[in-house]
């Protein structure tokens, strides 16, 4: 897939009507949307085809994790749709991704990109060190991108503060999608892991999924556009 708009912007809704009048108003000031388990859970494939009838590529982000055969099932079951990119969460295993993507290749040449999820934005060192990982985020994050690199994967989700190390470890095209990116004097949320888009795509990022400095503005295309001009100052 062509990635000459790296923004995608993250309909976090389950607001069908919402979903598409964002979808339709963003269409040519954004690269893509993404879609999430919460949206596709409430709408499912239905949902799914009123958003891609704007023509927009859709990021499907269903964070697939499960035993190997049902997480390539769940490749397979979203093919039809034909998404540009499908996830699935990297601590599945080495197993679990070569399965997921094998199943993306039966797409032939309209197979998405099958990308693996790192270390949620939302976490930091004192989160791991809850769940038992003694490791620095940053060196959790090289851990899991390798193995996703290794097991046939097409790229990584991972903060805007990995970029710059899984640059230096990893092929040049091996896609960078980074999450929680936020443009100068925008409200981080419950974002712990940030940086501005500018920032993001000069250490290395490949695309860059914004939520609510687009979605919450008052008006979405706008905020859009603006995001876009500063990328290309």
């Amino acid at each position: 897939m062509s990635l000459e708009n790296p923004v995608f912007c993250a309909l976090d809704t389950t607001d069908l009507g919402r979903a598409e009048t964002l979808a339709r108003s963003l269409t040519g000031s954004v690269g893509g949307v993404k879609i999430g388990m919460e949206f596709f859970n409430a709408h499912g494939p239905a949902g799914y085809r009123a958003v891609a009838a704007t023509d927009l590529p859709i990021f499907l982000d269903l964070k697939l994790h499960d035993i190997p055969n049902t997480v390539a099932g769940g490749i397979r079951a979203v093919l039809p749709l034909r998404p540009a990119i499908v996830n699935v969460h990297t601590a599945g295993g080495g197993a679990m991704m070569r399965a997921a993507a094998d199943a993306a290749k039966e797409a032939g040449e309209s197979r998405p990109l099958v990308i693996g999820v790192t270390m949620l934005t939302s976490l930091d060192a004192s989160d791991l060190r809850d769940t038992g990982v003694s490791d620095s985020p940053s060196d959790h994050v090289r851990r899991l991108a390798g193995l996703a690199a290794s097991s046939g994967l097409d790229g990584v989700v991972c903060s805007a503060h990995e970029i710059e190390v899984l640059r230096r470890d990893l092929d040049k095209d091996f896609k960078l999608i980074v999450p929680g990116i936020r443009p100068a004097g925008s409200d981080v949320g419950d974002q712990k892991r940030i940086m501005t888009p500018v920032e993001a795509l000069t250490l290395g990022a490949d695309l860059l999924v914004i939520g609510r400095p687009i979605t919450s503005a008052n008006d979405p295309r706008a905020a859009a556009e603006e995001i876009g001009r500063s990328l290309a100052a």
